[in-house]
């Protein structure tokens, strides 16, 4: 995997700079050109598809290459321009506000590619930062002058800029942070010195800006598209070509048809309804294989290949150009500010956290928990990673929003619960699992897990087990019975509460990056809790011609077996000749039958003048019955037989009668 992500890098750098590998960068040396000032904007790389679920994506690098001009004099003021970038959809790059600037943002210029190592001057000097974002090297910012090769202590050619003075031996600054305002973002003051000479260039290259791709159509055959537009106002004659371009391309990060729950054996997709548990079965996360505890396998799968991302790829990206494939962009530690909300100094192009992945549990009743593998699994019962990975492909988290923390080659995982146990398999391989904390008032709860490892070259799949534990009491109808269903999605979202839709959407210095929409959360259901129900057949009712019949139903769940008490009613249906057809009477609803009693009732009674058969059936377990069919007063003809019983203790009525 490392040595993949490499490739990919080297690859990267080396498409990126192909156009200027035939000429210096940020020189000033050679022949007079003799032609205008021109720019040309290009994309910095492959266009990027964007996830249409987030507010904070990070579009494609926006580079400016310009040549020609006449040389401004050595000693003389670098003329400067201001360079606007406008989108189709809101900027939401991370506020990084400074003392006269409050919507300052981690979008950065870069001038002449410093720290790209490229021939030229400026590829090879340092990045140094202007912190005047309102005027850049204007009056009264970070100004520059024109220096030569004699003042400057890299020995470097003549038309390099130098800070404060023509004299001065320090290198101008060549980052500049963008300020924002909607949909557009604004580099003020950035020096526009023109190559002048025959075969040099200068590069401005603009990253780290980011848009909310939800407010972007996506999908279909055509995804959305970010695009933007560049202007440039300057002092200068100044033109520029191809001034539109996409930036972005959206489409849903997660999988709309593979994004669920799967069986616990994890071999396919589970039952539309989720997997079924008897209110009278307890289900134990402690037995010994805990196969009665599996519910199922929560399966998020991205739609494109980098859907899912770490956090950081290296500890150091700041290479301008290069593809990190990571939640986080260019980090430029130079530009930073502290942020009381999150707790942590925020440094422009560093993510909070990589792709975290969320299960909203709802509907869970009271006396169910429910618990989740602490990292992703084969399935319920194998704890492994999936080939070919060697190593797990994400972790739980204590909470969605919370930061990973300071800058670092991997992410500083949050603390994950202190509750872990295993889950045996017959493999021996344990599967850590951890409980996930119910709202009681709600029967709500959540976990949230985040990718730490992933390939940009395929797409990914990733596993959790996740497990059922109650006791059951099904005299005191505990748990309830109902469907328990999950909200699968990225985390974090307004639905955690740590921020709104339109606060999300917008560019914010207190809010998590990244973050994302509501609007494509993945709805399934995982576990229904049945009323454990018994069935009956009474193939003969008869109440005409002088016949009736006598119909009795015992609860036997008062035994010496240990059977949990239970009691419920019955539903007698009535199919056959005048079978009543007003609402309540077919079916006949009983009164509760207590555990240890009897039910008896004649057919005359339930339902007049009726001749056919019954099915009855009752919510409890254990229910046995008993018919008698006799002229009245059972002088001539009496007989008595037993109804039929279906195998269906732990299904509903509804799936009871028709199964």
């Amino acid at each position: 995997m490392p040595e993949l992500r490499k490739l990919f890098i080297a690859l990267a750098v080396v498409a990126l700079f192909a156009g200027l590998a035939s000429a210096q960068v940020g020189t000033g040396t050679g022949t007079a050109s003799g032609l205008p000032f021109t720019c040309g904007v290009t994309n910095g790389a492959v266009t990027p598809t964007l996830r249409a679920e987030g507010y904070t994506e990070l579009t494609g690098d926006i580079v400016i290459v310009c040549s020609g001009g006449s040389a401004t004099p050595i000693g003389s003021l670098v003329p400067t321009a201001n360079i606007t970038l406008f989108l189709n959809t809101t900027v939401t790059s991370r506020l990084l506000p400074t003392t006269t600037v409050s919507n300052a943002s981690e979008a950065l210029l870069l001038v002449d590619e410093p720290g790209s190592a490229l021939s030229g001057y400026g590829p090879q000097v340092p990045q140094n930062f202007c912190g005047n974002p309102n005027v850049g090297a204007g009056a009264g910012g970070c100004v520059e002058y024109v220096g030569t090769s004699t003042n400057t202590p890299m020995g470097a050619v003549a038309g390099v800029p130098v800070q404060t003075s023509p004299a001065g031996t320090t290198a101008g600054a060549n980052v500049f942070q963008g300020v924002t305002s909607g949909n557009q973002v604004t580099f003020y003051g950035i020096p526009a010195m023109a190559p002048a000479t025959s075969g040099e260039t200068r590069v401005f290259r603009i990253t780290n800006v980011r848009v909310n791709a939800n407010g972007v159509t996506a999908g279909g055959a055509t995804p959305g598209s970010v695009t933007a537009s560049l202007s440039i106002n300057s002092s200068t004659s100044l033109a520029i070509t191809n001034s539109t371009l996409t930036v972005g391309f959206v489409e849903q990060g997660l999988s709309p048809t593979n994004t669920l729950l799967r069986g616990s054996g994890n071999t396919g997709s589970a039952s539309s309804n989720g997997s079924s548990f008897a209110q009278c079965s307890s289900a134990s996360v402690t037995s010994t294989t805990s196969t009665t505890a599996a519910v199922g396998v929560l399966q998020f799968q991205e739609n494109f290949a980098t859907a899912f991302k770490i956090r950081q790829s290296a500890v150091s990206q700041n290479i301008p150009g290069t593809i990190y494939n990571s939640e986080s962009g260019f980090i430029e530690p130079l530009v930073n500010a502290a942020s009381t909300t999150l707790g942590t100094t925020s440094i422009a192009g560093l993510a909070d956290f990589g792709t975290r992945l969320k299960a909203t549990f709802n509907n869970v009743p009271a006396g169910v928990s429910l618990f989740v593998s602490t990292h992703d699994v084969i399935n319920d019962f194998n704890g492994g990673f999936t080939s070919p990975y060697t190593a797990y492909q994400a972790a739980l988290v204590v909470s969605e929003a919370a930061s990973d923390g300071g800058n670092g080659a991997g992410p500083a995982l949050s603390a994950q619960t202190s509750t872990f146990a295993v889950v045996q398999n017959t493999s021996s391989v344990l599967v850590p699992y951890a409980p996930v904390a119910i709202n009681a008032a709600t029967g709500t709860g959540m976990a949230v897990w985040e990718v730490i490892n992933t390939n940009p070259a395929q797409i990914d799949t990733i596993d959790f087990g996740l497990y059922i534990n109650y006791s059951a009491n099904a005299a005191a109808n505990s748990p309830a019975p109902g469907t328990i269903s999950v909200t699968l999605s990225f985390a974090p979202t307004p639905a955690g509460g740590s921020f709104t839709s339109t606060t999300g959407a917008a560019a914010s210095s207190t809010l998590p990056i990244p973050r994302f929409s509501d609007s494509l959360d993945i709805t399934k259901n995982v576990a229904v809790i049945n009323l454990c129900t018994t069935p009956m057949l009474y193939p003969y009712v008869i109440n005409v011609n002088g016949f009736d019949t006598g119909i009795a139903i015992a609860n036997t769940t008062t035994d010496p077996f240990g059977t949990s008490a239970q009691a419920g009613t019955c539903s007698l249906y009535f199919y056959g000749s005048s079978a009543p057809t007003a609402t309540g009477t077919n079916p006949f609803v009983t009164p509760v039958v207590a555990t240890g009693t009897v039910y008896a009732n004649l057919a005359s009674t339930l339902a007049p003048g009726f001749s056919g058969y019954m099915i009855a059936n009752c919510n409890f377990q254990f229910a046995h019955g008993f018919a008698f069919v006799s002229d009245v007063g059972a002088r001539n003809l009496a007989m008595g037989y037993l109804p039929l019983i279906f195998t269906s203790t732990n299904r509903s009525a509804t799936e009871a009668l028709n199964n």
